[in-house]
């Protein structure tokens, strides 16, 4: 089987994928096509399949394992497959779905060793406990689910790998500028995407749930805190406890992104900066990944829909 990351520009390949996503569209003369993009463990990549059926539309469903031939091509810049043939893999001839997600570069036991030593670390009273109480309530969700459904870290264990990342940052970051309360910044990079648990499905076929439609996971996580409060018995006028919850609700940074206020106090615009690093190094990292030295990569929109350039080796 051909790895997606290995694919040569005009060559017809085969092999056992995964349909990531799956979308009924219709061409300008009114013909129904399906837009699809293959995923395996070493990257994803989009192709369309013409003039389909309404049988092949139920049957080529993301989630669903796919035996696939076809050329690798480039469409405005941008690799994908063409001459597409598909049929559905047998259960025993393909594995299970969860063998063709790509997932964290580091392993799960070694991403809960690091969070549950790191919470020795949070030395405020109120935000180890509020932490602590959230964490135990998300534990498998957390571990598990991506960090953002396409932009950055949209992979298995994606969620808890940008949270280490961001709070290894963080402890060097408090090094350098020891004004910063270290445990308020620990505390709020630990709970500020937790309610992407909340807001998505899980990792397969990852979509939105109606309150990650409705609310978002700024608003669920301000929701959580408020309820982890009222259960541990800690007064909600409490000032630590609101500087907590404006760390988290200001961490997108501007009002046109989602945040109901921008950062106010030192911590929360770090965190902020923080998280910004972390997903804009991951978003470059995934589009030079597949290129050769010397090749420039498809448009990031997230990034300014900018190309990236991959340097010719030393």
């Amino acid at each position: 089987m051909t790895l997606i990351k290995n694919l040569e520009l005009g060559e017809y390949f085969e092999g056992y994928y995964l349909i990531k996503s799956a979308e009924k569209r219709q061409t300008r003369a009114g013909k129904d096509f399906l837009s699809l993009n293959f995923q395996d463990k070493s990257g994803s990549i989009s192709g369309n399949l013409w003039d389909v059926s309404n049988k092949q539309v139920q049957q080529f469903s993301a989630g669903k394992i796919v035996h696939m031939g076809a050329v690798k091509e480039l469409y405005n810049g941008m690799p994908q497959v063409n001459k597409i043939q598909l049929r559905l893999a047998d259960d025993n001839e393909a594995g299970k779905a969860k063998d063709y997600r790509e997932q964290s570069p580091v392993d799960e036991a070694d991403l809960r060793e690091y969070v549950h030593g790191l919470l020795y670390k949070i030395e405020n009273g109120t935000w180890n406990r509020i932490v602590r109480h959230i964490l135990k309530k998300f534990d498998k969700e957390f571990f598990e689910f991506p960090a953002a459904k396409t932009n950055h870290h949209a992979f298995e264990g994606g969620l808890a790998y940008h949270t280490v990342t961001m709070l290894q940052l963080a402890e060097q970051v408090v090094q350098v500028y020891p004004q910063l309360n270290s445990s308020l910044m620990f505390a709020g990079i630990l709970l500020h995407d937790m309610a992407k648990c909340l807001e998505f499905t899980g990792v397969e076929n990852t979509s939105y749930t109606l309150r990650g439609n409705l609310l978002g996971h700024i608003v669920l996580i301000d929701e959580e805190v408020s309820k982890a409060a009222i259960e541990l018995g800690i007064d909600d006028e409490k000032e630590d406890l609101l500087l907590l919850r404006h760390c988290l609700l200001s961490h997108h940074g501007e009002l046109e992104y989602g945040s109901p206020v921008r950062p106010q106090i030192m911590e929360a615009e770090i965190i902020h900066q923080i998280d910004m690093m972390d997903a804009t190094m991951m978003m470059m990292t995934t589009a030079l990944a597949p290129l050769e030295p010397g090749e420039m990569s498809q448009r990031i929109w997230p990034l300014g829909n900018r190309n990236f350039y991959k340097p010719l080796e030393d």
